[in-house]
């Protein structure tokens, strides 16, 4: 067996400092944002549960940058980014279970 294997070597890339302050602000704006997206009442003026899934939307844009850059998916094998995609899928699923059970509850102590 030689030390020259058939495998792939992958030099690791990083962003940088810059790109690395370049994500962190974009998850501090995004924390200010979600902030204020829940000081303001959506629900009333757009519909029912707009201000939940506006604040969603923000936590997976934030989320799919900390997997990324900081998590280094971006520059990871493609297993890795079939874990990381599975990983979206099955969220969806949970977030669908989770949407069908509040959206059909009857009006009670726990309804609507």
């Amino acid at each position: 067996m030689s030390d020259n294997h058939s495998e792939e070597h992958h030099e690791e890339q990083h962003i940088g400092i810059r790109g690395y302050l370049g994500v962190f602000g974009i998850l501090v704006v995004g924390t200010i944002v979600t902030y204020y997206i829940a000081l303001s009442d959506l629900d009333s003026s757009l519909f029912h549960g707009a201000n939940t899934l506006v604040a969603l939307l923000i936590a997976f844009f934030k989320m799919s940058c900390v997997m990324l850059f900081f998590m280094h998916v971006r520059w990871s094998p493609r297993l890795v980014w079939l874990s990381a995609v599975g990983s979206f899928f099955w969220l969806a699923i949970m977030f669908a279970f989770t949407m069908q059970d509040y959206f059909t509850r009857g009006s009670g102590v726990f309804g609507g």
